[in-house]
């Protein structure tokens, strides 16, 4: 994402732009692939604080999404991703990633099953051209639907109240990672248990004529419950709680990578858990991620640490001694969490340093009356999943 300022003539509104802009106390806009997309309304502190105790909604349309249809479509899907679809009902959703021949991983995004062989894969990168060039053989059909849906992410505790008002029935017992299709007062929605803030919340998917009629109807309706707009920058926030990691950030794409080096395996990434080395079916990577997997080879794992101090670390060093003759590795995302009060961060460190409680020590440089200081402070790995309310998966 990118300011805007040198953009305006070449940007794109979504279908909630307009709803959006008339609660934007300021030019908070900045850039999600080709669409304006809002870094904040009026203050990052509030939108965060409005997520973990009422409930925000967040504009998800310029997701990139792909329509995967056809007699091999699901054998396609299990063909591309790292996770095994057999065990993927329809109407779920299921996180995974898609890697290159060498185990790389190319993205990680949501996959939602709506039927047997019927599938939207949702990405941040463009990924038209990789996907046809990989379906040779296969009896598929692949079609971008980025603009056939506006969405609204509504996350935060008062979520599902705010969709039981809504008129969405039985809601209450959609589990995490469910998919839902409804009809309220006419219009077609598509609810699916997600979100990228590790809080209770939903991605709520419409038509885009429907889209204006979502928002003022959300917002009508949730004001009882302190709904409130979100912005990118409240999101990043939650989304480092949660331990969600995000590309160009966290990790760089294997097809955007200037150096090899730079490119990591999803065990690299933290999310070995999302890679079905067992699964019947080849999967584009298989065979690297087994060969890695069984030599040990990684070379680090994203990992969540707990530092020392208020100060946060963004791309600062790590080391095992605290004179810094033995570096270790670098942090990626980094905050003061207001609700943990805790000073959080992802790191790739090297395998030997991953277990929960180990200590290391890290250089923090940060600016103190117009001067650069440097601290040198102790941190501790920890699981990277920081937040994870139990009203996150519950069923009522």
């Amino acid at each position: 994402m990118t300011h805007v300022q040198h953009l305006k003539p070449f940007l794109k509104k979504t279908p909630f732009h307009d709803a959006m802009e008339a609660m934007m106390h300021g030019a908070g806009w900045i850039r999600w692939q080709v669409y304006y997309s809002p870094a904040y309304y009026d203050s990052t502190q509030s939108e965060y604080m409005a997520t973990r105790n009422g409930a925000t909604v967040y504009d998800v349309s310029p997701l990139i999404k792909y329509a995967i249809k056809g007699k091999d479509a699901a054998k396609f899907a299990n063909y591309l991703v790292t996770r095994d679809l057999s065990k993927v009902a329809p109407m779920n959703v299921a996180y995974t990633a898609w890697c290159d021949d060498d185990g790389r991983m190319i993205e990680e995004g949501t996959l939602f099953r709506l039927g047997e062989n019927d599938f939207i894969l949702n990405a941040a990168l463009h990924q038209l051209h990789w996907l046809n060039e990989s379906a040779y053989g296969f009896s598929v059909e692949i079609e971008e639907i980025s603009e056939q849906l506006a969405g609204l992410s509504l996350q935060g505790p008062n979520s599902r109240a705010i969709l039981e008002v809504l008129g969405v029935q039985g809601i209450g017992k959609l589990p995490h990672f469910g998919i839902m299709e409804t009809i309220v007062d006419g219009h077609w929605l598509r609810i699916d248990r997600a979100g990228f803030t590790g809080d209770l919340g939903y991605e709520i998917w419409v038509k885009p004529p429907d889209a204006l009629w979502l928002w003022e109807t959300l917002f009508r309706l949730g004001d009882p419950y302190k709904i409130a707009p979100m912005g990118g920058h409240a999101l990043e926030m939650t989304r480092v709680e949660a331990g969600f990691i995000l590309v160009d950030v966290d990790y760089i794409g294997s097809h955007h990578a200037i150096r090899p080096t730079q490119r990591v395996s999803p065990i690299e990434a933290g999310i070995g858990w999302a890679v079905s080395l067992k699964k019947d079916a080849y999967f584009v990577g298989k065979r690297a991620l087994q060969k890695e997997k069984a030599e040990g080879s990684s070379r680090f794992i994203l990992s969540g640490i707990e530092v020392e101090g208020r100060k946060p670390a963004p791309g600062a060093f790590l080391y095992a001694d605290e004179k810094g003759t033995k570096e270790l590795g670098l942090t990626t995302s980094a905050m003061w969490s207001p609700l943990l009060k805790k000073n959080i961060a992802f790191a790739q460190i090297p395998m030997a340093y991953t277990k929960p409680g180990t200590e290391m020590w890290i250089e923090i440089w940060y600016p103190k009356e117009k001067k650069i200081e440097r601290s040198m402070v102790k941190c501790w790995t920890r699981n990277r999943m920081f937040f994870d309310p139990p009203r996150k998966k519950e069923i009522v």
